[in-house]
């Protein structure tokens, strides 16, 4: 019965695994066979006669148990009256099996990401393929709508990572490294004719490719200005300086210098070229014959547009604030709305939207119209004009944390920035005085009874803020709370818990502390 139900992901996958093991690698453009898929071959490999079929059943196998196992745990967890909440990932990795089997489903040419933030200044790659939501269309959305149903097996609720990827995604070129050299997708773009209608002579060379002069130059790199010339520049006819063809991308630079020993001289000189290519106003909007162009985001901070005369910096801002923040509001709405209500409607599981960074207006009222969660963080304020969010802020039809996986937990952040923690225990905490060094456990109690009251439907926590209450049950060190870090590639999901769970079940004096503060906010 299990294999008749899951049988269309199921034989497909027990394939990719197959030859994933066969072929040593799960890039199946690698693969000696198969790199491309074909059903009926599939169809033969997996059928009763197949000389591997033991093989591939065995895959079956494992699924199945891991089905029994999971549906155990969430049967115990609802006859204990918990509510289970799932996780639905904005991508998938170029390297799975969906990759292999549907290809045309992706846009295996771009690279997901986020642009910068106030803790990446870079933005952020995250590598995976896009979604190609037109050919996803064609069949009423089907991939996702399996995926919705798989996961109501086992889930009450469900948080769709970055709903704002519904709207638009950043999309990063094959040859970027760097999320900053990223753009929304879909977008529409300025045309050619915008900037002569506000006033901007259009300067192909100066706009669009990147900025490189001796000033620049002599402000990045330093003493390692002249190397840098010698080795990857030539001079061009416009006073500057142009990148040799063999080192236009940061692909190109990344693969050069992962030949050469790890120095800080060779780090700095990498990041400093990487800086250099995405030194520019503008991109080319792919197959418009340079006529429509798309702004690069942050563009203000870039010494191209420092070095720009005031009068064109002025009108190239205000056509940046246009292009980002108002014409694609109805475009974006309308994108949205494609998508979004046929998914709501394929299940039955309470719907929330992980909905941070640069949220486009027209956000909230698609999810208030559909009935989907956002997510409110304390340090993360939707207003921009307010420092902190305030829990009793909060609307009912959402979920606040004070932390998520993504971020330092209560204490860690409590050590970064001693200013804003002194505002944050004078203005939200309303205490007098110079906000103590380090976040003591009343301090983080406070901070969770906030939570707690707060008139959200949901107020959830990482484990690590609510052992941070207690001075003998909390880690001593804070920085080993964090779970992950997506500015650094090499800080993925390290966490583990320090306590047993059977040893944290005999903590009865904060067990009972703990529920009565769940009881008596009513949310017990």
């Amino acid at each position: 019965q299990f294999f008749k139900q899951n049988r269309h992901w199921l034989e497909p996958y027990s394939a990719f695994c197959h030859f994933r093991d066969k072929y040593g690698s799960s890039n199946f453009d690698e693969w000696e066979t198969n790199s491309i898929y074909n059903k009926t071959e599939i169809d033969k490999l997996c059928s009763g006669k197949s000389p591997v079929y033991k093989e591939i059943g065995f895959y079956y196998f494992i699924q199945y148990h891991l089905h029994l196992q999971l549906k155990d745990a969430v049967d115990y967890a609802h006859k204990k009256g918990i509510v289970l909440k799932g996780d639905i990932p904005i991508g998938i990795s170029r390297n799975s099996c969906d990759a292999w089997v549907s290809p045309d489903m992706y846009n295996m040419c771009w690279q997901a990401g986020a642009p910068p933030d106030d803790f990446t200044a870079v933005g952020q790659n995250w590598g995976f393929p896009t979604y190609n939501w037109k050919k996803m269309q064609e069949d009423g959305f089907a991939w996702w709508k399996q995926r919705f149903e798989q996961m109501s097996n086992y889930f009450d609720a469900f948080r769709i990572d970055h709903i704002l990827g519904f709207f638009r995604i950043w999309s990063i070129p094959a040859n970027a490294v760097q999320g900053i050299l990223g753009r929304f997708v879909p977008c529409l773009p300025v045309h050619i004719n915008e900037f002569g209608e506000n006033g901007i002579w259009f300067d192909y060379q100066r706009y669009c490719r990147p900025y490189i002069s001796n000033q620049v130059l002599e402000e990045i790199f330093g003493e390692l200005a002249e190397e840098v010339k010698e080795k990857f520049l030539v001079a061009n006819d416009f006073d500057g300086y142009d990148l040799l063809p063999e080192y236009e991308t940061q692909r190109q630079i990344e693969a050069h210098f992962a030949g050469l020993e790890e120095t800080a001289t060779n780090e700095k000189m990498k990041l400093g070229l990487y800086d250099l290519i995405s030194n520019v106003i503008l991109f080319d909007h792919e197959g418009s014959q340079g006529e429509q162009f798309h702004f690069r985001i942050s563009m203000e901070k870039t010494s191209s547009f420092r070095h720009l005369i005031p009068h064109v910096q002025e009108k190239l801002r205000e056509l940046y604030v246009n292009y980002f923040y108002h014409r694609q509001d109805d475009f974006w709405f309308k994108e949205a709305m494609h998508k979004l209500p046929q998914l709501k409607a394929a299940t039955n599981m309470l719907v929330c939207g992980e909905d941070l960074g640069m949220v486009p207006h027209c956000v909230p009222e698609v999810m208030q119209q559909l009935g989907i969660l956002s997510l409110e963080i304390q340090r993360m304020p939707k207003d921009p004009k307010k420092e902190f969010f305030h829990p009793n802020d909060a609307p009912y039809m959402s979920v606040i944390t004070p932390s998520t996986h993504d971020m330092s937990t209560i204490r860690g952040w409590w050590e970064e920035n001693p200013e804003k923690t002194h505002h944050f225990y004078n203005n939200i905490l309303g205490q007098w005085g110079d906000a103590p060094q380090y976040c003591e456990a009343w301090i983080n109690r406070a901070i969770v009874l906030q939570h707690l009251y707060s008139p959200a439907m949901w107020s959830i926590f990482q484990m690590q803020d609510i052992l941070g209450m207690s001075e003998t049950l909390r880690r001593e060190n804070p920085q080993e709370e964090r779970i992950n870090n997506p500015a650094y590639d090499k800080h993925y999901w390290q966490y583990r818990m320090h306590i047993n769970l059977e040893d944290l079940i005999k903590e009865k004096e904060f067990n009972e502390e703990l529920k009565g503060y769940v009881v008596h906010s009513g949310r017990g």
